[in-house]
């Protein structure tokens, strides 16, 4: 029987890793600049975690969610996203009563049942960041700073920054009331996802990706003009502090992102994408209320998503710096044995090198070291063992260089 891998999931195979490299590397180096360390949490939680958190009427929830009862027969569920298992470690563990903020990043495989298509899949990988322990707008501005400088650092230059607030929870019920008064009036219109929306939680509406619900919302009222006097002046004032950084955004009252957790900004970072199909390649908001309605105390915070299978797509692999492949050719009458302690010699100087492992003829040694794309040969006799040096050929150019290796 023949294996193939389930639908919507991928291999990543060597000649990709790089980039992945590229950007995991990347992140943690910038993680670093903002002083965010890296956690890591489990794959699986109890179903009610993200059911509490994501909410009970989100998409993620009632149709994505990976499922299962486990041999104790208690309720779990793959990871559909990053935020939940990472407040529920810091409520845990008792971080909260630690020097405050706490600033994290993680990179996690992601789980939900949906639609495959190029850049979506049931297994994904996120990069996370999350800030806990700030109210503050200019906490958000921070976090947008960060993103913002890490896509450009991948070469990704032409992202569109999306910001909305969607309020607190008491200014958006003043909102939802206008909401649903407002689409009462179409509601034989509505797509059957809308019409359970408009009874369960109208602000998803926003959210819907069919056409004429879309048409129909462009209308609807805005939730910026309901915001209470602090909701207002945060976001005010993170856009000031955007503008005055020079990050450019574009203002949508209909972003409202597919989990309940969020209050006052949320934001996404688009690119053109595929096929002239925009792409959300980071999202993020605040979750005042998060860590307390999962059993922690009462502690604001704000983080951000990022779907690196989508960012991957993006990337120019010719951006990135490679260090160069050395091989070190034998001759038949040189023995393997003794060129290995020449290559760690190398190695341990901090050159990548690749040897004559599978002990192939002169001839099948440079078809090899074609396939693998080395960048330097180092050509290894009797005669070079002698003198114990030998000479490095430059294999784009032919050209031997002045440079020598000893050993």
């Amino acid at each position: 029987m023949e294996y193939k891998k389930p639908k919507g999931t991928r291999d990543i195979l060597p000649d990709k890793i790089k980039l992945w490299q590229f950007m995991e590397n990347n992140a943690r180096n910038i993680a670093k600049t903002y002083n965010y360390n890296e956690i890591r949490t489990p794959t699986f939680e109890e179903c009610s975690l993200y059911k509490r958190s994501v909410g009970d009427t989100s998409d993620i929830v009632s149709k994505e969610m990976y499922e299962f009862e486990d041999k104790g027969n208690r309720k779990m569920a793959l990871r559909p996203e990053g935020t939940a298992g990472v407040v529920r470690a810091v409520v845990e563990n008792g971080l909260l009563n630690s020097a405050l903020p706490l600033k994290f990043y993680y990179f996690s495989n992601c789980f939900r049942y949906e639609n495959t298509q190029k850049g979506r899949y049931r297994e994904f990988s996120q990069l996370g960041f999350e800030c806990f322990g700030t109210q503050s707008p200019e906490t958000d501005a921070e976090l947008i700073i960060l993103i913002d400088k890490y896509l450009k650092s991948l070469g990704i230059k032409n992202s569109t920054l999306l910001l909305n607030s969607i309020g607190c929870p008491k200014c958006r019920a003043e909102y939802n009331k206008a909401l649903q008064n407002y689409a009462l009036k179409y509601e034989s219109e509505l797509c059957n996802d809308c019409k359970r929306r408009l009874k369960e939680n109208p602000l998803r509406m926003l959210d819907c990706k069919q056409e004429r619900c879309k048409q129909i919302f462009e209308n609807a009222p805005t939730l910026i003009d309901y915001l209470c006097s602090d909701c207002k002046n945060h976001f005010e004032t993170l856009k000031t502090i955007l503008r005055n950084e020079k990050i450019e955004y574009k203002l949508d009252n209909h972003l409202v992102r597919g989990l309940d957790y969020y209050t006052k900004t949320v934001f996404e970072f688009e690119h053109d994408g595929f096929d002239n199909k925009k792409l959300t390649v980071a999202a993020g908001g605040r979750y005042d209320n998060l860590v307390e309605e999962i059993g922690g105390k009462s502690c604001s915070a704000v983080g951000v998503g990022i779907g690196l299978d989508r960012l991957v797509e993006l990337v120019d692999i010719t951006n990135i710096e490679q260090k160069p492949l050395y091989y070190i050719l034998n001759t038949d009458d040189v023995e393997l044995a003794k060129i290995l302690p020449i290559a760690e010699i190398l190695r341990n100087k901090g050159y990548n090198v690749e040897v004559n492992l599978a002990k192939r003829s002169v001839n099948a040694q440079q078809k090899y070291m074609n396939n693998i794309n080395a960048d330097y040969l180092i050509f290894i006799g009797k005669q070079e063992l002698e003198k114990h040096y030998a000479n490095i050929k430059d294999l784009k150019t032919r050209e031997i260089l002045d440079e020598k290796v000893t050993f």
